[in-house]
């Protein structure tokens, strides 16, 4: 959403008579300077208020004494006439006072009848039922290029003017550092770019790296998203060559020809099938094949105890990468998130998977959704709909060549000449063995051959394949069912 917009539906909050309007960030700054923006084209004064200051008119410095104090406040604004913007900063919290949340409802009540309205502004808010009733939330999404931009050319303004820095950058670099500060507030922005141009007192190329760096840390404290950069993705995937085919053609639609001709971009695919056998390392892969940043959601860091946070912390992961597009979201396990557990939850599973479904069929970013799931009885069937996803995908055990090319990935991995084991052998081993499963008994093998001081070779591995179980035989019964529920449904990543 750009600056523009966001003034735009302010405004029209305010002049369709809505009394309170509840603005859940951090980014005290950007709020104030949105309101400000909003008042002044709609010619209205605007109100600041804090616990330290009391009611401040901006601009300028025109304190209201006697108005520190919530109930001092609410009582000023309850006889005030003026058509004005009050934000109320950190108010909330105080709302849990029975006499205070009174005041707050007759203040809304006066409000909706004269146009002025209340912004209450924090990191969390939570209002009474009785409060709610007369508020709008207005979900305040990251800053988008425009004002990315902005703000790096006002610090490397500051910072050259000081003579504190050097920029050695080409317009297409300028404008590669500010794609990478995407995902961050403005003030982390800030801080980001001084930072990285004052370590070295010069600004290049060089320093997207540590933005990057910053922006995976960033991102990792959200508790929400894992950050994976283009530059540290190396995966490789063996197999799924129906899939890369299908991967080469819809890359396509993200181009500019697919746009003129009003083509929508990819919306994104689910992934479903055995457990260990690359799904989750399809999400990474794809990410690199397309040279897009990814980020996992993990359902688990969605899930909070308290009403409404757990729908909270999903629209906060969906405009965080949303900040960030073009880019990969890789949904792992999505059945945990999505599953519908009737009233068990609360109904939180279902009012998700209501906003998912929502989000994915009217996004307009470009946010290219890998889903992934393990078990298909708990997922709504409603998910699994022709159209809801471009294309929905089956993984089952690799077959003969998948496990020559898994093989040989990983062995050259673990610096193992391939050639030096023979495959015919191992393959034939291998049977009804998953990737993963490939993997840790090549990783077994060597820690074997560390032990016995002895070089990695096919009698090590052919020891290690016969003394593992794999998945294929401890849960044949699931696989099977998972293999009859997809059967001409799916389509196989083969």
């Amino acid at each position: 959403m750009s600056l523009s917009t966001s003034i735009h539906d302010i405004k029209t909050l305010v002049l369709s008579y809505h009394p309170v309007i509840v603005m859940e960030t951090v980014e005290e700054d950007r709020v104030v300077s949105l309101l400000q923006s909003t008042a002044l084209e709609l010619r209205m004064p605007f109100f600041q208020w804090s616990i330290t200051t009391g009611l401040v008119r901006v601009p300028g410095k025109s304190i209201m004494y006697g108005t520190g104090e919530p109930t001092s406040l609410l009582s000023t604004l309850h006889q005030m006439d003026t058509q004005a913007i009050f934000l109320l900063k950190d108010f909330a919290r105080f709302a849990t006072d029975h006499t205070v949340a009174r005041q707050l409802r007759e203040v809304s009540q006066k409000f909706t009848k004269n146009r002025s309205t209340l912004v209450l502004s924090g990191a969390t808010i939570r209002l009474s039922p009785e409060i709610e009733h007369n508020v709008v939330h207005f979900h305040l999404k990251l800053p988008e290029r425009e004002e990315l931009r902005k703000v790096f050319n006002t610090v490397l303004h500051s910072l050259v003017s000081a003579n504190r820095i050097e920029v050695l950058l080409d317009p297409r670099e300028r404008e590669e550092l500010v794609t990478a500060l995407s995902g961050m507030t403005l003030n982390q922005a800030r801080q980001t770019i001084a930072f990285a141009a004052l370590k070295d007192g010069k600004l290049s190329a060089g320093a997207i790296k540590e933005i990057l760096e910053r922006k995976a840390q960033v991102i990792r404290e959200s508790g929400l998203l894992e950050y994976f950069p283009v530059e540290d993705n190396r995966f490789q995937l063996g197999g799924f060559a129906r899939l890369k085919s299908w991967l080469v053609r819809a890359r396509t639609g993200f181009s500019r020809e697919a746009r003129e001709l009003n083509l929508p971009a990819p919306r994104g695919i689910l992934i479903v099938g055995v457990q260990g056998c690359g799904k989750s390392l399809a999400a990474k892969v794809i990410a690199r094949q397309w040279k897009l940043p990814l980020v996992k959601l993990d359902a688990g860091r969605l899930f909070d105890k308290y009403i409404g946070e757990s729908e909270k912390n999903f629209r906060k992961a969906i405009s965080l990468a949303e900040s960030m597009a073009p880019v990969v979201l890789w949904i792992d396990e999505i059945e945990k998130a999505m599953a519908t557990g009737g009233e068990a939850d609360g109904g939180v599973g279902r009012r998700m998977f209501g906003s998912f479904l929502t989000w994915l069929q009217e996004k307009k970013h470009e946010v290219f959704v890998v889903a992934t799931a393990n078990d298909l009885s708990i997922l709504p069937p409603e998910l699994l709909r022709k159209g809801r996803f471009d294309e929905i995908f089956f993984v089952d055990l690799p077959n003969a060549d998948e496990r020559g090319a898994i093989l040989t990935i990983h062995l050259k991995l673990r610096k193992q000449d391939p050639s030096q084991f023979d495959f015919h052998r191992l393959v034939e081993a291998t049977e009804g063995f998953s990737g993963a499963e490939i993997e840790q008994v090549v990783i077994a093998a060597l820690y074997r051959g560390l032990h016995l001081k002895q070089p990695l070779d096919t009698d090590l591995l052919v020891k290690e394949i016969s003394e593992t179980v794999p998945l294929s035989i401890s849960r044949r019964e699931d696989m099977q069912k998972l293999r009859e529920m997809s059967r001409g449904r799916f389509v196989s990543v083969n």
